[in-house]
């Protein structure tokens, strides 16, 4: 049984995005936190500068509302999003919050998963705690 949970939710909130939760819900010990995780890709300052004043603060309160109803109000589960690019800024952030355990949902590789690196993998090799893929 784990205390810290992170689970990953990508923007598109895949079809494995419940499964995820309920291996979450399932692993979580008593007293424990699931912290439902979105990470939005940082925009790029060149384009940022034609953007309106607060786009980027807008568009952050925008996924954490759409991240919040999904999760429908399940109990222990927390929302929270974050800028970054998605594998670093997982692994970095369940480091720093002393995440014991990150599920994350997975979709079956395909060959240009072979070439890049899907999140799910990137975050299995750099992870310094236990990984539960679920696909």
């Amino acid at each position: 049984m784990y205390k810290n949970i992170i689970v990953p939710i990508a923007l598109d909130h895949g079809p494995n995005t419940s499964t995820a939760l309920e291996v979450a819900l399932k692993l979580l010990a008593e007293g424990g936190q699931i912290t439902a995780l979105t990470v939005v890709e940082a925009i790029p300052p060149y384009v940022a500068q034609y953007l309106p004043e607060g786009q980027e603060k807008l568009t952050h309160d925008t996924v954490k509302a759409e991240l919040t109803a999904e999760l429908g109000g399940v109990a222990d589960v927390m929302p929270v999003v974050v800028t970054g690019h998605a594998g670093r800024t997982i692994v970095d952030y369940a480091e720093e919050h002393g995440a014991d355990c990150i599920v994350i949902a997975s979709h079956r590789p395909g060959l240009q998963d072979y070439f890049l690196g899907s999140t799910a993998a990137r975050v299995v090799r750099h992870a310094g705690c236990a990984v539960h893929v679920v696909r």
